[in-house]
């Protein structure tokens, strides 16, 4: 069988990953994914295998570096704030370096990082060219997608896809919000006018693809739906489609009890809009909140 592409995915084992290679390997191209044990790894997805981390660069076309620390993974001490920058900002060093050392090297890389650059911005409409904040995850996110640009010095072109809350089955953000709704106790945070920028899980696959095959791609892409929403308005629609009441509000400072200084991440204000995807042409499977969560839950 011929292969389109050779394409390198990092943290390929993760969420994001998991579905991404399954929409590149149905795109006709060859995935490997770094991984530090490959020999545990198998899947039997045809056109997937699964390589030591930072392999051999001359071998692949792109690269996809989706690898960082789960920031929900638990409470932010300090040695866990460190490890959410290593995770992200020393990891692409070494991606960058890899790709510096590499005798041919890939066409593009495609490098994650994440809304959280903009910060809380209230109601301020966001693309691509909004000015970016200043707190911690914002920091890491400016200090990983400049990591990543190095590599433009060397000839590849760069694509840093600022990815919005992901909606999908069996994990990320959904999974963690579930079970107060299934039990009819799910409510808007505060008073709900916080916006909620979020992309399903195979319109975030679809776009990493398009990022590598359209050459025009370069610098930073937010990948988050047409179809911002407001938290209440997030909130209803996933009351509908699990068919439950969502009528109990939940304070901000309880949930900032509750998880501590991530709360920040969910109670800000966020209103993004895909402005390069949509010059591009690309075309949202799912570009509104219901259509997404009728999907996902039913």
């Amino acid at each position: 069988m011929k292969f389109d592409k050779r394409i390198l995915v990092t943290g390929g084992t993760g969420f994001v990953g998991i579905k991404l290679r399954s929409v590149l390997a149905a795109h006709g191209h060859w995935v490997s994914i770094a991984t530090r044990s490959p020999q545990a790894q198998r899947d039997g997805i045809a056109g997937v295998d699964y390589v030591p981390w930072l392999p051999d660069m001359a071998k692949y076309d792109a690269v996809v570096n989706l690898a960082g620390a789960n920031i929900f993974g638990q409470r932010w001490s300090d040695a866990f704030r460190a490890e959410i920058r290593a995770s992200r900002v020393e990891g692409t060093k070494k991606l960058v370096d890899a790709l510096a050392a590499a005798q041919k090297r890939p066409a593009v890389l495609v490098n994650a990082s994440a809304i959280g650059i903009y910060g809380d911005q209230g109601d301020r409409v966001l693309n691509e060219g909004a000015p970016l904040a200043s707190d911690f995850l914002a920091e890491v996110c400016s200090a990983w997608e400049r990591e990543a640009q190095r590599a433009e010095s060397l000839g590849v072109r760069v694509v840093t896809v600022r990815i919005g809350v992901v909606l999908g089955r069996g994990g990320g953000a959904l999974a963690a919000m579930l079970t107060p709704f299934k039990l009819g106790l799910g409510g808007p945070i505060g008073n709900g006018q916080a916006w909620f920028s979020w992309i399903h899980i195979h319109d975030l696959a679809e776009l990493i693809h398009t990022c590598i095959a359209d050459a025009n791609v370069r610098g930073p892409i937010n990948a988050v739906a047409p179809g911002a929403c407001t938290n209440k308005v997030y909130t209803k629609a996933l009351g509908r489609a699990l068919k439950r009441p969502t009528i109990f509000p939940l304070p901000p400072f309880a949930l900032k009890l509750m998880l501590g200084e991530v709360a920040g991440v969910i109670t800000g204000s966020q209103r993004c809009e895909p402005a390069v995807a949509q010059k591009l042409g690309f075309k949202f499977k799912y570009p509104d909140i219901d259509s997404a969560l009728q999907h996902i839950l039913t």
